[in-house]
């Protein structure tokens, strides 16, 4: 007895220390949850997204047939609504990730992609890295002989175990193993042919897992060995994002950034998240955090969708402060079927001031179905977010270069800055009236600028719903690509010319990185006493100042030379705005004298 308990005294704090190391490795390194402090090495800097990819998004999921995208497409042309990605979400194929296209619902995929192609549109595949014997809502919804044929073949990881998904039954395709990467790639070769430009990567990753009775172990065996969950999602993230930039230069991967509590790491390694959504919401603008016993039964619902318009705010924030750089969510929520309007276009205005504008999910995406305030309003946000581009494309370079990234909050009621430039804070309560907490310096509302509000202070004000809380910092210099006429901004004679909206104060200097990989153009601006000084340097590009001045200048200058008031350049009383329009330069140097 003796020597029982000096063994037990013994071996006591060996149990107490092993413990601790195994919860250490399990929530430290295998498991997806807060690794960040451990494994820094997972993460690194967010990929060079394309242009294409930061202009809007569309897709629905309540018919998933050509003919519904083509109405959609069709509409959104006629009201003049800013579409560049079409997505498809599932189900498309004959089964889960077959990659075969159900010609039931999309006829002749070949003729139809091809036509969406030339139509300047981008088309992105819903897809997981799950091997389905059974696949809910497909075409051929029994693949027994599938599934043991790829398993039989060791194709996929733990020997071809099952797990039930929210998409049917299947095992995990093998992304350690050569040949099973030969046969699924060969599967995706007919997609690659259509000419398709990305892969919604949706979270089939984070349910890879063994069992030990009702435990589950955070690993698999595979053909290189054991895998642990994170390495298998780093995996399938990784991959697929790397085979797709080798069938198309411009590829891009929509991917999980961080929805989840127990997923605080975020889901795509950032080096492979070109560009991100979370989710999945409801059309609320609550967050409820339960379940109701609606949201049991609802065929949409999936992963933390009971949550409303805050969380996504929320969960925006959270993986803008983890790294990730082009980031969205589910325009008006992805589940339920009645789209409250007032909700729709708050959540169009939030989206604008995001990476990704991803107007989709179920419910009426239709805008001239509802009703004409709604219409107007997102066409007018949709426009705005197109005309950003320029400045969002310049924090993809810097922030590949280990630069910023585009979203940065403010830990103060999800406030964040949109670029250094832009204060945003958005609106998740169904009311006008919004507290702002405006930061050190001067600052104007980017809906009305004529006056000047002196950080830091708390203001509270009404917003009504054609306008939204976004404030612009005093020495700004924000480049856009302007077409239209709806923001007020500029029109169709904007066409072909670099904008740039100037706010004087100090010295100022924005690099702005074209979209069409041309270089960068630097604009420096210097407000003297008695004139302000402007200079654009590096690449030329055809351009439009639009300068904040209380009043209309007395000369203004290019190179040395006098410019001619209402043919070179002219004043807008109404906006207090100078506006210079120059095709051709030489050295770039502009000189206003007031």
């Amino acid at each position: 007895m003796i020597i029982t308990k000096r063994l037990r005294k013994t071996l006591k704090p060996i149990f107490v220390i092993l413990t601790i190391l195994l919860l250490i490795f399990y929530f430290g390194f295998a498991l997806p949850f807060r690794g960040v402090p451990f494994n820094k090495q997972r993460h690194g800097n967010p990929p060079l997204t394309p242009a294409w990819a930061l202009e809007c998004w569309l897709w629905e999921d309540d018919s998933n047939t050509a003919g519904r995208v083509d109405t959609l497409l069709e509409g959104y042309a006629r009201y003049d609504i800013p579409v560049r990605t079409i997505l498809l979400d599932s189900p498309w194929s004959t089964r889960y990730n077959d990659f075969a296209v159900d010609t039931t619902l999309y006829p002749d995929p070949e003729k139809w992609f091809g036509k969406l192609q030339d139509s300047g549109y981008r088309v992105v595949l819903w897809m997981t890295s799950m091997v389905d014997s059974y696949s809910k809502d497909t075409r051929f919804s029994e693949s027994e002989e599938w599934f043991d044929e790829a398993a039989q073949k060791g194709y996929l990881a733990g020997k071809g175990d099952q797990i039930e998904w929210w998409k049917g039954r299947g095992g995990f395709i093998d992304y350690t193993n050569p040949e099973a990467m030969e046969w699924w790639h060969g599967l995706q070769k007919q997609v690659f042919s259509y000419g398709i430009d990305g892969w919604k990567l949706d979270g089939t990753g984070t349910l890879f897992h063994s069992k030990l009775g009702p435990l589950p172990l955070p690993y698999k065996k595979t053909f290189e060995g054991l895998l642990t969950t994170r390495t298998y999602m780093d995996h399938y993230y990784r991959d697929e994002y790397s085979h797709g930039l080798s069938q198309n230069p411009e590829f891009v991967t929509l991917a999980r950034a961080i929805d989840s509590w127990y997923h605080p790491e975020g889901f795509a390694p950032v080096d492979a998240a070109p560009v991100t959504w979370v989710g999945d919401q409801k059309h609320t603008w609550e967050s409820t955090g339960s379940i109701s016993a609606e949201d049991k039964h609802a065929p949409d619902i999936a992963m933390d969708g009971i949550n409303g318009i805050e969380m996504a705010i929320s969960n925006i924030m959270e993986s803008a402060s983890l790294g990730y750089n082009i980031i969205g969510s589910d325009i008006a929520g992805f589940s339920g079927k009645i789209i409250p309007p007032r909700l729709y276009i708050r959540w169009a205005q939030f989206s604008t001031f995001c990476g990704l504008f991803l107007n989709g999910g179920h419910g009426e995406r239709a805008l001239w179905k509802r009703s004409q305030q709604e219409l107007e309003i997102i066409r007018k946000f949709s426009w705005l977010h197109t005309e950003l581009i320029p400045y969002m494309y310049t924090y993809v370079v810097n922030a590949n270069k280990g630069g910023r990234v585009l979203q940065q909050p403010l830990g103060n009621d999800y406030q964040y800055l949109f670029g250094d430039d832009l204060l945003v804070a958005p609106i998740y309560r169904d009311q006008l009236t919004r507290d702002v907490t405006i930061p050190e310096g001067k600052w104007r509302y980017f809906f009305n600028d004529k006056e000047v509000i002196e950080g830091p202070v708390n203001i509270k004000r009404e917003f009504p719903l054609e306008e939204f809380p976004v404030f612009i910092r005093e020495g700004a210099i924000i480049p856009m690509d302007i077409k239209r006429n709806y923001t007020g901004i500029g029109d169709s004679t904007s066409e072909g010319y670099l904008t740039f909206l100037i706010y004087p104060h100090g010295k100022s200097e924005f690099s702005v990185h074209h979209t069409d990989k041309s270089g960068s153009t630097s604009v420096k601006v210097e407000e003297l006493a008695e004139r302000i000084n402007i200079s654009i340097s590096n690449v030329h590009k055809s351009h439009i100042l639009k300068i904040n001045l209380n009043q209309k200048p007395e000369k203004v200058e290019l190179d040395g030379t006098v410019l001619h008031d209402s043919l070179n350049w002219n004043f807008d009383e109404v906006q207090n705005k100078l506006i210079i329009k120059t095709d051709n330069y030489k050295e770039g140097k502009y000189s206003i004298f007031r």
